[in-house]
């Protein structure tokens, strides 16, 4: 694929000097799980003061955006991820105060703030679900929700064999208000997280009056979670292909019945009419919608999401699927942006997030190169034997490759670092609903989720508690976290050092915030290759380095590379990615 190969000055809608209204474009958005980041009162959870004292840090890091996951109040079902009221903060996390106080400073410091929602479901502590069970069947109250009556004999049988997203049946039954067994409801994920039904009047209205309040304190966008699945095939029949996926204990598998349904869209549709008509009343703003939106490897469905009448991004999963394959990868970044910049629209990629398996961890694996060669389940990822070592090299690679490509990169918390997945969590620690709705089939996503080491020493979590304090953390953190400390990465050859190398390479190389794109044939089959206008970005996934000719080295030199101290332009080390500029060296 090449594009705008006449020069054409295209710069994704983001001039390189001027108003940044489309920041967001070529943006470096730092995802953070609020309860793993930093824990400002000892209490082993993270919460928005931890955040605000560590701001410093994010802004050396070099990052334009904060994604916060869920800091709502939630019983914590699935931690965050269902809300019982969507216009407050977690008393864990904080308050509003707090909340504004941490925005304030971050907008000090040049970062803004990104929230995150969740449109599908909502917890069952909701005051809109326990109305809903008092109120009884056939009542406005339910019409929220998906209420209905069981199949079979006395209504024992759930009303359709919907399998949920995270193992076991889609439905659970109630006891109605006279303590008799009574309807079932909807739940695509945790039983404690009832779907909400979006063609209700009061549930539109209720998510136009929550962008309005957020946008009203500042925040600059929102990630929707889950929005494949918000919409339902009409009258929830049953799907003919569940026996095929699996069984009570399957997760992850997706059903055409609960998934890129149409009526989905009409709902996208008036969340982007209510954005860009704040946008209009605040210009200058630059707010932005980014959805979850799993294509299922179809370009075209990602397409159907992200337009001028809907979401303004999506993430492009499939190449953070991919495995450490040049062939794999290569695709999977076909794929997003053939759909994507032949319509002036950015991707966003990502290499790691709370759903999924840290890559350092994947990318050690002993059959990272082979296993699943067109993408992988990550909460249910290889077995293999992990080389750290070895994974932290490629992982600090696969960073360098999505830092390149065109559009904007979202880190999560602590990938900077070199994180491990943590493998060995003893189950009585775990809290993924994951975990527990498989039977302890799955590991699920705690793993990926452990508090971040500030300091090698162990004292107050390695540092996470930022007073004294003897509470253990909400996970548990490994024995030997403090080797991937903050504090233990004071030097350029680090891992932190690489990552903030590469991202004030990123916003000094202009060429990079363009849209321009083509492949480069560089001779060898383990190696990605394309330029952007006059960088050339060159992935090594082989083991053995790579010669490149001087004809298409040129007069470049290196500008950045995930092998620290690497300053021969004209080879790139095995396992690595370099950027190979006309600019100055970095």
């Amino acid at each position: 694929m090449s594009l705008n190969d006449n020069g054409t000055d295209m710069t994704l809608g983001r001039p390189v000097q001027g108003i940044d209204a489309d920041w967001w474009r070529t943006a470096v958005v730092y995802q953070l799980y609020v309860r793993s980041f930093a824990d400002s009162n000892g209490d082993g959870i993270g919460d928005l003061e931890g955040i605000r004292l560590r701001l410093p840090y994010l802004a050396e890091l070099g990052v334009d955006a904060i994604w916060l996951n869920p800091c709502y109040p939630s019983p914590q079902a699935d931690h965050g991820y269902d809300i019982s009221d969507y216009f407050a903060i977690e008393p864990d996390y904080g308050d509003l105060a707090d909340f504004d106080r941490m925005l304030a400073d971050a907008s000090a410091l040049g970062i803004k703030i990104v929230m995150d929602v969740v449109p599908n479901h909502c917890s069952d502590h909701h005051e809109w679900f326990v109305a809903a069970l008092a109120a009884g069947p056939g009542s406005a109250e339910r019409d929220r929700f998906y209420f209905r009556d069981g199949r079979g004999a006395e209504g024992r049988e759930p009303p359709n064999n919907w399998r949920s997203i995270f193992g076991g049946s889609a439905w659970r039954r109630i006891v109605e208000p006279d303590g008799t067994r009574g309807q079932w409801y909807l739940h695509l994920f945790a039983p404690e997280q009832p779907d909400l039904n979006g063609n209700n009047p009061d549930v539109r209205d209720h998510f136009d009056r929550m962008l309005r309040f957020w946008f009203d304190r500042g925040v600059a966008g929102f990630r929707a979670d889950a929005v494949i699945h918000v919409g339902k095939a009409p009258g929830l029949p049953d799907d003919d292909m569940v026996d095929r996926r699996g069984g009570d204990a399957e997760v992850g598998g997706i059903s055409t019945m609960f998934t890129w349904q149409p009526d989905g869209h009409d709902i996208w549709r008036r969340w982007r009419t209510v954005v860009d008509e704040y946008e209009r009343d605040h210009p200058g703003r630059g707010l932005f919608l980014i959805a979850e939106a799993d294509s299922g490897g179809d370009g075209e469905v990602l397409r159907e999401y992200v337009n001028d009448k809907e979401f303004h991004q999506a993430f492009a999963f499939d190449l953070m699927k991919s495995t450490w394959h040049a062939p794999s990868m290569k695709r999977a970044i076909d794929l997003a942006l053939d759909v994507m910049l032949p319509f002036g629209l950015a991707p966003a990629w990502t290499m790691n997030n709370h759903d999924a398996q840290r890559s350092v961890t994947r990318y050690g694996r002993s059959d990272a190169a082979s296993y699943g060669e067109n993408g992988m389940n990550n909460l249910d990822p290889s077995k293999a034997s992990v080389d750290l070592v070895l994974g932290t090299r490629r992982a600090c690679a696969a960073a360098l490759l999505e830092m390149a490509l065109p559009g904007s990169v979202y880190l999560y918390a602590g990938e900077e670092l070199g994180l491990p997945e943590v493998l060995d969590l003893p189950d009585m620690a775990r809290q993924d609903p994951v975990f527990f709705r498989s039977g302890g089939a799955q590991p699920g996503r705690d793993g990926c989720r452990v508090p971040i080491p500030w300091t090698q020493d162990p004292a107050n979590l390695h540092g996470f508690s930022l007073v004294q304090t003897d509470t253990p953390g909400w996970l548990p953190q490994p024995a030997d976290w403090g080797r991937w400390s903050v504090e233990d990465q004071t030097t350029d050859s680090s891992m932190l050092g690489r990552y903030r190398s590469a991202i004030s390479a990123r916003r000094r190389l202009t060429d990079l915030h363009s849209a321009d794109f083509a492949w480069v044939d560089v001779g060898a089959s383990d190696a990605i290759a394309f330029r952007r206008r006059e960088v050339l970005v060159v992935t090594n996934l082989g083991d053995t380095d790579i010669q490149l000719d001087r004809s298409i080295v040129d007069d470049r030199r290196v500008a950045a590379c995930s092998v620290a101290g690497h300053g021969a332009a004209d080879v790139v080390p095995s396992n690595a990615t370099v950027w190979l500029g006309r600019d100055e060296i970095g």
